[in-house]
C-alpha cells in the first residue's frame, strides 16, 4: 500500500489529490487542506484564524451548535477544523456508510455556517479563558517569549491564539471575511483515503468542492529568526524553577536535500532524550535538569533550532553555560561513530512505526507534496541514512555553527 498524488479540476482550478485506498477497515477519512491560510495569513488581527476555526465548529446557521454536534455524534461522524501557522484545515472522518451523511452535514457548514454573534462571543470568551490559562503555564510563556525574540516584529512573534486584545476586537465581519478570502478552490489541496475506490472519492470531493469560490491564489511567505543573540528574562514571583528555553537560526530550507543529515546530527544533539548530548550533559552528569531537549524547525515560513529545559532557580547561571558548552563541542567535535550508530539504528529500525497506520502514510505523502519533495523521497532519506559517513556529518555539523548564535527567554523567580 501506498498513497498516490494526482489531481482533480473543479471550476477550472486544478487541485492536488492525495489518496491511498484501504479496506482492512470500513472507514474513509478526508482533509481539506487550505494552504497560505493560517496565523502568518491573518495580518495584524492575532488570533483569526484560529477563531475562525472554532467558529466553524460551532456548526451551521439550520441547526445550531448543539443540533449539529447532535447529528454528528448519532452517526459516529467527527468533523472538525482546525488553523495552524500555515494552513487551514477541515477533517472529515466516518464509517463507509455514515460518510455521505458526513458530506451533506459539511457542505451545510460550508454554505451556512453559524457565524452569529452569540456564537462569536462564544468562542471569544474560550479563547480568552484558554490565554489567562496559558499565562499561568510557564512553559508556554517561555516558549512564546523565545518566538518574540527570535521573530521580533514579525506575525511570528505573536501565538497563533493571539492576544488578549486582539480577540476582544475581533469583530464578525473579519471571520466571514477570512472564510471568503482563504477557504477557496486556490487555496485547497485534498487527502482521502480508507475503504472507497479512487474514483468514487474523487467524484465526492469534486461535488463537495463545487460550493466553493474560486478565490485568489495564496502568497507563500518566510521569516527569518534573528541573527543577532538577544535574552529575555520574564520575572514570575510565583515560580519554584528557571524555565530556560533558547533558539538559534538554521540555515536550511524545507526542501533542502541536506535535511537527511540535519535529522541525524539533532537526534545525537538534543531531540533523542536519553542519550543524547544535552540530556547527558545537562541531566545525566550534572543533574541540572529532569530533562533537556532540543529541535530543528523546518518550514515554509520559517527555519530555526530551539531547546528547552527546567532547572532549580540557583542553577539558571550554570545550566545555561552548560548548554552553550555543549553546543560549542558539537559543533567543533562534531559526533562520535558510537553515536553516529545508534542515531541510525534508531532511525532506520523505528521507521515502520511511522507508516503503519492510513492517517501517517497520507500525512507522509502530504508533507513529500507540501514540501517540494518528490513522492518517495522518505524512504530514499532513509537509504542516504544508511549510507551517511562520519565524515559527511561532521562536515554538515561544522557548516552550520550559526546555531551557537544562541538567543534566550527565561521564565524565573
Amino acid at each position: 500500500m501506498a498513497s498516490t498524488l494526482d489531481f482533480i479540476e473543479v471550476h477550472g482550478v486544478k487541485i492536488p489529490f492525495i489518496f491511498e485506498e484501504d479496506k482492512r477497515l470500513p472507514i474513509v477519512s478526508m482533509q481539506i487542506v487550505f494552504t497560505n491560510s493560517g496565523s502568518i495569513d491573518e495580518g495584524k488581527t492575532f488570533g483569526l484564524a484560529r477563531l475562525s476555526a472554532k467558529m466553524l465548529n460551532e456548526g451551521s446557521l439550520k441547526r445550531g451548535s448543539v443540533g449539529f454536534a447532535d447529528a454528528l455524534d448519532a452517526r459516529a461522524i467527527q468533523l472538525s477544523a482546525h488553523a495552524g501557522n500555515e494552513t487551514f484545515v477541515i477533517e472529515l472522518g466516518s464509517l463507509k456508510g455514515e460518510f455521505d451523511t458526513g458530506l451533506s452535514l459539511l457542505n451545510e457548514q460550508f454554505r451556512e455556517p453559524n457565524f452569529t454573534l452569540k456564537s462569536l462571543e462564544k468562542v471569544k470568551t474560550m479563547a480568552l479563558s484558554e490565554i489567562a490559562q496559558k499565562e499561568a503555564d510557564f512553559d508556554t510563556v517561555a516558549s512564546d517569549e523565545l518566538k518574540a525574540v527570535l521573530f521580533e516584529g514579525t506575525p511570528m512573534s505573536v501565538p497563533n491564539i493571539g492576544t488578549v486584545q486582539s480577540i476582544k476586537a475581533i469583530k464578525l465581519s473579519d471571520i466571514e471575511k477570512f472564510k471568503h478570502e482563504h477557504l477557496v478552490l486556490s487555496h485547497t489541496l485534498i487527502v482521502m483515503g480508507g475503504d472507497i475506490s479512487l474514483i468514487d472519492a474523487k467524484a465526492k470531493a469534486q461535488t463537495l468542492l463545487s460550493i466553493l469560490e474560486t478565490g485568489k491564489v495564496g502568497k507563500e511567505r518566510h521569516y527569518n529568526p534573528r541573527q543577532t543573540p538577544k535574552e529575555s528574562i520574564l520575572k514570575r514571583p510565583q515560580t519554584e524553577q528557571a524555565y530556560l528555553y533558547f533558539g538559534a537560526p538554521f540555515l536550511m530550507a524545507e526542501g533542502d536535500p541536506e535535511f537527511y543529515k540535519a535529522r541525524v546530527a539533532m537526534f545525537i544533539l538534543g531531540s533523542s532524550g536519553f542519550g543524547s548530548r544535552l540530556m547527558e550533559e545537562i541531566r545525566v552528569k550534572r543533574g541540572l535538569a529532569y530533562s533537556a531537549y532540543s529541535r530543528l524547525s523546518v518550514a515554509k515560513t520559517a527555519t530555526y533550532f530551539s531547546g528547552y529545559l527546567q532547572t532549580k532557580l540557583e542553577s539558571q547561571d550554570e545550566a545555561k553555560k552548560t548548554v552553550i558548552e555543549v553546543i560549542n563541542t558539537f559543533v567543533c567535535d562534531g559526533v562520535t561513530q558510537s553515536e553516529l550508530d545508534q542515531a541510525r539504528k534508531f532511525l532506520l529500525g523505528s521507521e515502520p512505526l511511522r507508516v503503519e497506520t492510513l492517517s501517517q502514510r497520507l500525512g507522509r505523502t502530504f508533507s513529500e507534496y507540501y514540501s517540494g519533495k518528490p513522492l518517495g523521497s522518505s524512504v530514499q532519506e532513509l537509504e542516504m541514512i544508511r549510507n551517511l559517513t562520519l565524515d559527511e556529518v561532521n562536515d554538515f555539523i561544522k557548516r552550520h555553527g550559526e546555531i551557537r548564535d544562541l538567543s534566550y527567554a527565561i521564565v524565573t523567580k
